[in-house]
């Protein structure tokens, strides 16, 4: 009884909806009417952005009461197609949806779902039931469907009923309102103009060492440590801030009032007297801008001292104009003489000390250290991935006046980062793989930044080489290198910006059903900036990240951190580990030292080919991106000490490798490999390796002899010591005496697995 009363009130509730919701809808006679109030959102006629919105797949409530049945019967599906393809066919239907944010595109995502889902349908909802019941018997309009099939269309895309406030949320046009606080203050900004080595670099540190406070923004890691070093030995303590690493000048770990730090790390939240940002013309970098334009815009200091090429100063004047401030430049000219060759080298013979080769390739650095090695003569090599320690032991080898190595082959990241003492830079090529407007990589000319970036490390004022030169080693791109050098920059016309965490967090709010990836395609093609100051960002190698771990569950803020790691996605190992990472983090799993050494076959061995050395280089990644992480996520990153401790070691090994390129090379040719995985007898250097860490600073792997290790550690005890020597003595026939013996330590090793495993 109680059922049967139920089922009647709601047939009557749905009868009442239904002849309400038809009143508004019958007849051509009421579209007007109709337009008026399904009418809500501004037209978008644009298919390409249209197809970023990813369809949600409607399926219908399965009911156990089919209410619509019950009150008009059946309905016959091959009549219902008929109906449904008329009503499709409406030129004014296809104009009401046109003008509620439906373009052709979305219109026909619509029309196949909403037909699907007519057609397979077990049950209808009762009102669409009844309606299409109506027409199937005359006494309705086709039109009479058109708030049903919107409503489906809007379920479809939520970004129907939402578009203007996520036009609003990527409304780029004023990034200056975005730093409140740094608006608030009047800021002194001074532009420090000039070429390499004219010493603008060093008067803006020079006001940052004196001044109360102040924060260093460098574009590499090198750099920031380099001004965190200098800071610390003139007396003025300073922190290190990276992505990877915190190094305070108290040893207790209270903050300094300065900070050196990478861009990406400069903190918009403190105050200082004195902020540097150093290479500001890299506000205009594809990838990394929009790090200039944020320290730029918000950092909140008294003095914002800028250093960088002239040709940036119209775009920062132009950007001070929008926060109402000054800008001052001060130019400065190059300290030493630089002087271009009318001759090309020709010949690796012809190279002589203190020159450095420059290549825009490994293969290159590779081919090109192998030639010079062969004519006898000592080679430094510097490329870009290489670990910070191996770049500056190659780089102290290359400056000392007492070493035998006098040549430097290296690639284009002498260009900033390195104090450098090169008497001629020789361009092995001027021809390098860049990034286009779409992302794309492509082979083209070094540009006229970079040609007087590197060459301008010839000749260093206070070294042996004051008086530098620059040439190229084929004739046939001399000519090329001079126009080049005899160019100036090209005026920069904008600065980078790219979307906020919580930009992309009030996005997912609205369209909770697309991926990372998708909200940020989204963003950018309904972003609005102001065209003539700034553009978007390349979110490539962001979007690539979030594809890889789309099927990981992670909370979005999460995610989004994940996919702002520093990630060499041409790494097919280092994206192995960072998907790895992001697993085991959704699993809420501690990423402990243990795990950390199965999966990257820890320890590892010098390498006997460059196969090898490129994978050695690939591991120093991931633990810098361990590092990376670890300060985002301390709750399950929390072994970075030793993690650090592992870095140190590979970066030792690694220079290893670099010092015997050429035998790796030669290795190479007869596949000669050590390959990377762990044996099971090589478990016992894990854990003594292991041991040794946590035993403490003091502790150095690979140092010490092995008895002396196992004693500290208490795997062997005195008198196990003296039993494991009489055994071997006594089966090998030594006499007790016999105190030489160069094996002894790997004896006593193989003595002690011997004995573990029984």
């Amino acid at each position: 009884m109680l059922q049967n009363t139920y089922r009647i009130r709601n047939i009557c509730a749905v009868v009442n909806a239904i002849h309400s919701c038809r009143s508004k809808f019958i007849g051509k006679k009421h579209y007007k009417v109709a337009v008026n109030f399904l009418q809500t959102r501004t037209k978008k006629d644009d298919s390409s952005l249209s197809s970023l919105f990813v369809p949600i797949q409607i399926k219908p409530n399965s009911d156990d009461i089919d209410v619509g049945y019950e009150l008009t019967g059946s309905l016959n599906k091959s009549d219902l197609l008929k109906v449904l393809s008329k009503f499709y066919q409406r030129k004014e239907i296809k104009q009401l949806l046109t003008d509620n944010g439906l373009d052709n595109y979305l219109q026909h995502q619509a029309y196949v779902s909403f037909r699907r889902y007519c057609l397979e349908a077990q049950s209808l909802p009762a009102d669409i039931h009844v309606v299409f019941s109506d027409i199937l018997q005359g006494s309705g309009n086709v039109t009479d469907m058109y708030p049903y099939f919107l409503r489906h269309a809007k379920m479809m895309f939520p970004h129907l009923d939402c578009m203007d406030d996520l036009k609003k949320i990527s409304d780029l046009r004023s990034p200056a309102n975005w730093y409140p606080q740094a608006r608030a203050i009047n800021r002194r900004i001074i532009f420090h103009a000039g070429p390499t080595n004219s010493g603008k670099t060093y008067h803006a540190l020079e006001r940052f060492i004196t001044a109360k406070s102040g924060v260093y923004c460098g574009p590499l890691k090198l750099l920031a440590n380099e001004v965190f070093n200098k800071t610390n030995s003139r007396g003025t303590p300073c922190d290190l801030v990276t992505g990877e690493e915190r190094n305070f000048a108290d040893p207790s770990g209270n903050a300094s009032f300065h900070v050196s730090c990478t861009v990406e790390m400069t903190s918009v939240t403190n105050s200082y007297e004195v902020a540097v940002i150093d290479e500001i013309q890299m506000i205009k970098d594809p990838q990394r801008g929009w790090a200039w334009t944020r320290a730029l815009l918000g950092t909140t200091a008294e003095e914002i001292h800028l250093c960088g090429e002239p040709g940036a100063v119209d775009l920062i004047r132009q950007i001070c104009l929008t926060t109402g401030e000054d800008l001052e430049v001060r130019n400065y000219k190059r300290l030493t003489a630089l002087k271009v060759e009318d001759t090309a080298v020709g010949s690796l013979e012809n190279v002589l000390p203190g020159d450095c080769i420059v290549c825009f390739s490994k293969n290159d650095i590779y081919s090109v250290s192998r030639g010079i090695e062969a004519t006898g003569k000592e080679v430094a090599v510097i490329y870009g991935g290489l670990p910070p320690g191996t770049k500056l032991a190659q780089a102290a080898k290359f400056n000392d006046p007492d070493n035998s190595c006098k040549i430097l082959v290296a690639t284009d990241a002498i260009g900033m980062g390195l104090n450098l003492s090169i008497r001629r830079v020789i361009f092995y090529s001027l021809i390098k793989p860049a990034l286009n407007e779409k992302g794309e990589r492509e082979m083209d000319t070094i540009s006229v930044s970079s040609a007087l970036q590197i060459a301008g490390r010839a000749g260093r004022y206070g070294t042996q080489w004051e008086k530098g030169s620059v040439t190229t080693f084929k004739a046939e791109d001399l000519s090329t290198l001079k126009t080049l050098l005899s160019s100036k920059p090209p005026p920069l016309t904008q600065a980078g910006l790219h979307p906020t965490a919580e930009q992309i967090e009030l996005y997912a709010y609205h369209l909770p059903n697309s991926s990372l990836s998708n909200l940020m395609d989204i963003f950018v093609n309904l972003s609005t900036v102001d065209d003539s100051l700034y553009f978007m960002c390349q979110t490539e190698d962001f979007k690539f990240l979030a594809d890889m771990i789309q099927h990981v569950p992670l909370p979005l803020r999460g995610r989004y951190l994940f996919c702002c790691a520093p990630i060499n996605k041409k790494m097919p190992f280092v994206c192995t580990m960072f998907l790895k990472f992001a697993r085991q983090y959704s699993k809420n799993e501690l990423i402990t030292f243990d795990w950390l050494c199965r999966n990257i076959g820890w320890p590892l061995q010098p390498p006997r080919t460059i196969i090898d050395l490129v994978h050695l280089e690939a591991v120093f990644d991931v633990l810098d991106l361990y590092l990376w992480l670890s300060y985002r996520f301390m709750d399950l990153f929390n072994e970075a000490h030793l993690v650090r401790d592992m870095q140190r070691e590979l970066d030792q090994i690694i220079q290893q490798g670099i010092v015997q390129l050429t035998r790796l090379l030669k290795n190479s040719e007869t596949v000669i490999s050590s390959g990377t995985a762990i044996a099971d007898d090589e478990e016992f250097a894990m854990h003594r390796q292991k041991q040794s860490y946590l035993r403490g600073p003091k502790a150095s792997l690979g140092k010490g002899r092995l008895t002396e290790r196992l004693l500290a550690q208490g795997i062997l005890t005195p008198n196990m010591l003296q039993e494991l020597k009489k055994e071997w003595n006594k089966n090998n026939g030594i006499s007790p005496d016999n105190k030489n013996n160069d094996s002894e330590e790997n004896n006593w090793k193989k003595m002690y697995r011997k004995r573990k495993t029984k």
